[in-house]
């Protein structure tokens, strides 16, 4: 809103100075937007605690988790609504909201936002144990992948820029998808989605390593949308990724807020709100980018957590069937409860997941200059 305001007001002196200027730069809207989000996460976190405890919209402790989770139970879910109010309400006011990538996020954003809603909402206030029926979750997100990629591929008049997927280790290498760009978005979105929300088992965990990864994807976007920087470092230009900065800053900023109340002990958690949303954020994001490599690179705390829970439950039922007693690979999936159940402090496993994560992150961003 402040973008399509004052940047017309660009070149109008106020006592001497263009102060409207800065409106146009992506660098002073991104610090904005973060500040913006940030401020407005750590207002509304204890609101949203307290209406959330009126109405006993609480954490209910699944059985097959480690024991040591019965202490979480009672804490206040669905703490995505903080993190959706507060991003969208700073995409609002800084972002450039004509720009197609912005609108496409917003889209992302409220549709897994509600889906995550209507599933914690119909747990915690219809006391329906199972929540959304999972194939009625899976069609809504498998909806939202067809919606996104068909806007892509038709609405681009050269659409192999975006159905290719750029590869991070080599050189002007790149995956042409061609028609199969459609079903591989949708398996981004449902895959990444649930990721998250598989990772988001203790306390600052996924909100956590959420805003790392954003972080690195962030950095991508401000490269891919400069030409000079892009041109130097030989990536593509897009001209629309740039605003993409402004986004990004926004949601690190309402996840940092977000964590002010998310951090052992948790006084709220994520929920399939907070979870989907944030999971398929990252997936579009990564998609409008063309770097869906990149983000399993730096986001490889998610895929391993998704790989530990497929494995765990697969070898489970091949074990079964061929010798009566299933079997398991690890004690407790995803993994983070198998290094619980070892032993190991929920925050030593969230600060170790957290240095992981960043190490990724450096791997994936030295991937720049191999290109």
């Amino acid at each position: 809103m402040f973008y399509h305001f004052f940047s017309p007001l660009a070149n109008v002196e106020l006592f001497g100075y263009n102060v409207f200027n800065v409106f146009q730069y992506v660098t002073f809207r991104a610090i904005a937007s973060f500040i913006t989000a940030l401020i407005f996460s750590v207002l509304l976190g204890p609101k949203f605690i307290k209406i959330l405890k009126k109405h006993h919209a609480v954490e209910k402790i699944n059985e097959y988790v480690p024991i040591k989770h019965r202490e979480k139970e009672g804490t206040p879910t669905m703490g995505g609504l903080i993190i959706i109010s507060s991003l969208l309400i700073s995409v609002l006011l800084w972002n450039n909201l004509v720009n197609s990538y912005i609108i496409i996020m917003i889209i992302t954003t409220i549709w897994l936002g509600g889906i995550g809603f209507l599933d914690d909402y119909m747990k915690n206030f219809l006391n329906l144990k199972e929540g959304l029926i999972a194939r009625y979750k899976l069609l809504a997100q498998i909806t939202l992948g067809i919606l996104i990629a068909g806007v892509l591929y038709f609405g681009t008049k050269d659409n192999t820029l975006v159905t290719k997927i750029n590869v991070p280790l080599f050189k002007d290498v790149a995956i042409q998808l061609g028609w199969l760009f459609i079903p591989f978005v949708v398996f981004m979105i449902t895959g990444t989605s649930n990721a998250v929300n598989l990772t988001d088992g203790l306390d600052g965990l996924a909100s956590g390593i959420v805003a790392l990864t954003v972080f690195s994807l962030g950095i991508m976007a401000y490269i891919k949308g400069n030409f000079n920087i892009a041109e130097y470092l030989n990536l593509e230009f897009i001209s629309n990724a740039g605003e993409l900065t402004v986004f990004i800053a926004a949601l690190i900023g309402t996840l940092l807020g977000f964590l002010w109340y998310n951090i052992k002990p948790a006084q709220i958690m994520l929920g399939d709100t907070g979870s989907l949303a944030l999971g398929g954020i990252l997936a579009v994001l990564s998609i409008l980018l063309r770097e869906e490599i990149f983000l399993a690179i730096v986001g490889g705390i998610f895929v391993f957590e998704a790989l530990s829970t497929i494995i765990q439950r697969y070898y489970f039922k091949y074990t079964r069937k061929k010798t009566g007693k299933g079997k398991r690979v690890f004690l407790c999936a995803p993994i983070h409860h198998h290094y619980e159940m070892k032993g190991i402090s929920e925050e030593k496993i969230v600060i170790r997941f957290w240095i992981i994560t960043t190490l990724l992150i450096a791997i994936g961003l030295a991937t720049i200059k191999l290109r």
